[in-house]
C-alpha cells in the first residue's frame, strides 16, 4: 500500500505541487528518500525517526521508500519533514490516509517533536488554494498563510498536535491572517534644507517610477534625499502587497505573519556580491532586487560597485524580472523597482571645488564616472547634481511643503496613470508604457514635438532615451493635471537628462 501526503517545491515565487508517497514493504530494515532530495532533504529521516519516537511511535522493521515526485524536479529546503512525517504515519494506519491526502503541508521538524517555522509558508498557501487543498504549516506560519484567504489554514506547533487533530481528538482552529503593518514615515523632506531641485526629481521618479542618479559632493545630503523617498510613495495596493510579501516570505523578511503596505526601502552596500544583489547562492534566493519589489533599491556609491553586478541590472530594469540560471533550473523573480543612485564627482569627492580637489581634477571625474557604463546610464530618466549646502541655508527654518504635500501630489498622479492603464495589465505607470501604448498617451503638442526633433538631433538620443524622455514627460504633464504634454514637460524632462554623466 501506497500513502501519499502533499507539499510544494520552491521554483522562485512559484509553489510548485509535489506528492510524497510513502511504502512500507517487507524486506532489510531501511528509511530511503528518493526524488532528487538536497542534503536537508535526506537528513529529513533522521528528524522524523526522532519525533516518531517522542510520540512514543517506533518504527517497523521493514523497509520504508519515500518518493518526492516529480521526481525530476529538485527538492530543497527542511520543510519537506512535516509531509514525509505525515505520509509515513498514514502508512502505519496512525491517521487516516484519505485525510492525509487532502492537505497541503509544510513545517520543519525538531527532535522533540514540535514545529519549526520555514520560509516560503505565504506561496504554499497560494499553490494549496490552487490545488483546492487545506495547508497545514508550523504555528508561527499560520498568520502568514492566512493571508491568501482561498484556503484553509491549519497551524499546530506540535507533529502531537496535528495527529490529534488528523484523528478527531483535538481539532485545531483554522488560523486568522497577521496584521497589516503600515507605518507612517519617519523621515520628512522639510527636514531638507535646499536641494529643490533635487526633491522636483524625486517627486517625478516617485509619480511615475522613474529612475533617478544623483552626482554630488559627500555630505551634499544624497543618502538623506533618498531615505525620505519611501515616505512619498503610495502604499501598495493589495495585488502588489502580496507580490511583494511572496518575496519576502521566501526570504524569511515577514515579521509575526504581518503583510506590509509600506513599500520596501532597500540599500545594499557597494561590497555587496552578485548573488546578493541579482539573487542566487544556495538555493538560488532572492536578490536584494527583488526584495526591493514595488519599492525602492537605493544604491549609494554607485560607481564603486563591482562593474559585473552594474551590468547584471541593465537587464532586469528592462524587464521588471530577473532569471537567476542554474545547471538544472532557471529561476524567475520579479524585480519592478524604483532604481535611486548615488555618486560623488570623481574619487576624492570635491572636483567642483578648486582648493580641495585632487592634482588630476577634472580627468579624475571622468574616469570616475565613466565606471557607469552607457548602456546602464540610457537607463537612468533622471540626472541631478545636488550641490553642497551654504551654512547660510542650515540656518534657515524648515521648508513650508513635506512629505505630507508631496505625496499628496504623487498620489493624485498615481491614480491618473492607474485609471489610464486599467485596461492594461502589464503596465502600472508611465514608467512601464511602451510600443504602441507609449505612442498613445505621451504623443506631445506640435511644438513639444519640434523640441522634441531638436533635442534627438543635438544629443544624439537612442531610441530608448527619446521614449524615456516622453515617459517622464507624460509624467510631469500628469502631476500638472494636464492631459497633454506640451513644450514646457518636454523641457523640463530634457532637462534632467542633460545634467550629469555621459550623454545618451
Amino acid at each position: 500500500m501506497v500513502t501519499r501526503a502533499h507539499t510544494v517545491a520552491f521554483d522562485g515565487v512559484e509553489a510548485r505541487p509535489v506528492e510524497v508517497q510513502c511504502a512500507v514493504s517487507p524486506g532489510l530494515p531501511a528509511f530511503s528518500i528518493v526524488g532528487l532530495p538536497d542534503k536537508a532533504v535526506s537528513e529529513a529521516r533522521e528528524r522524523v525517526r526522532a519525533a516518531l519516537q517522542s510520540m512514543a511511535v517506533a518504527l517497523p522493521s521493514k523497509r520504508i521508500t519515500v518518493n518526492l515526485s516529480p521526481a525530476d524536479l529538485p527538492k530543497e529546503g527542511s520543510h519537506f519533514d512535516l509531509p514525509i512525517a505525515l505520509a509515513l504515519l498514514a502508512a502505519l494506519e496512525i491517521v487516516p490516509a484519505d485525510i492525509v491526502e487532502q492537505t497541503v503541508s509544510l513545517g520543519e521538524l525538531s527532535l522533540d517533536g514540535s514545529l519549526v517555522p520555514v520560509l516560503g509558508a505565504l506561496p504554499a498557501s497560494m499553490s494549496a488554494a490552487e490545488q483546492e487543498r487545506g495547508l497545514i504549516c508550523p504555528q508561527a506560519c499560520g498568520p502568514e498563510a492566512a493571508w491568501v484567504g482561498a484556503t484553509r489554514v491549519l497551524a499546530p506547533d506540535t507533529l502531537t498536535a496535528t495527529v490529534a487533530h488528523f484523528t478527531g481528538q483535538t481539532p485545531i482552529s483554522p488560523s486568522l491572517p497577521g496584521e497589516v503593518h503600515s507605518a507612517a514615515p519617519e523621515r520628512d523632506f522639510r527636514e531638507v534644507k535646499g536641494q529643490e531641485r533635487a526633491k522636483r526629481a524625486l517627486e517625478i521618479a516617485a509619480a511615475g517610477r522613474h529612475h533617478v542618479l544623483m552626482v554630488g559632493s559627500p555630505g551634499s545630503g544624497k543618502s538623506m534625499l533618498a531615505a525620505r523617498l519611501p515616505g512619498i510613495l503610495p502604499p501598495l495596493d493589495p495585488v502588489e502587497a502580496l507580490e511583494t510579501s511572496m518575496v519576502h516570505s521566501l526570504a524569511g523578511l515577514l515579521k509575526d505573519g504581518g503583510i506590509s503596505r509600506t513599500r520596501p526601502y532597500r540599500e545594499p552596500h557597494h561590497t555587496a556580491s552578485m548573488a546578493a544583489i541579482v539573487g542566487g547562492g544556495r538555493g538560488a534566493r532572492p536578490g536584494e532586487i527583488s526584495m526591493a519589489h514595488n519599492g525602492v533599491l537605493f544604491l549609494d556609491e554607485l560607481p564603486e560597485f563591482p562593474r559585473q553586478v552594474l551590468e547584471t541590472l541593465r537587464q532586469p530594469i528592462e524587464t521588471g524580472e530577473v532569471v537567476v540560471a542554474r545547471a538544472n533550473a532557471h529561476i524567475r523573480y520579479p524585480c519592478r523597482f524604483l532604481l535611486v543612485a548615488a555618486a560623488n564627482p570623481c574619487r576624492c569627492g570635491y572636483l567642483a571645488d578648486a582648493a580641495r580637489a585632487c592634482a588630476r581634477a577634472p580627468s579624475c571625474g571622468e574616469d570616475y564616472l565613466g565606471r557607469i557604463s552607457g548602456p546602464l546610464m540610457d537607463r537612468i530618466d533622471l540626472r541631478i547634481e545636488v550641490p553642497p549646502v551654504a551654512f547660510t541655508d542650515l540656518d534657515l527654518p524648515s521648508a513650508s511643503e513635506g512629505t505630507a504635500e508631496i505625496a499628496q501630489r504623487v498620489a493624485a498622479a498615481r491614480k491618473v496613470q492607474s485609471d489610464r492603464f486599467d485596461s492594461h495589465p502589464r503596465a502600472r505607470v508611465n514608467a512601464d508604457a511602451e510600443g504602441d501604448l507609449l505612442e498613445q498617451i505621451a504623443r506631445p503638442d506640435a511644438e513639444g514635438r519640434a523640441l522634441m526633433q531638436k533635442v534627438a538631433e543635438r544629443m544624439g538620443l537612442t531610441a530608448r532615451g527619446y521614449h524615456r524622455i516622453l515617459r517622464v514627460a507624460r509624467t510631469i504633464a500628469d502631476l500638472e493635471g494636464s492631459p497633454d504634454i506640451r513644450r514646457p514637460h518636454i523641457a523640463e524632462a530634457v532637462s534632467f537628462r542633460l545634467t550629469v554623466g555621459p550623454s545618451s
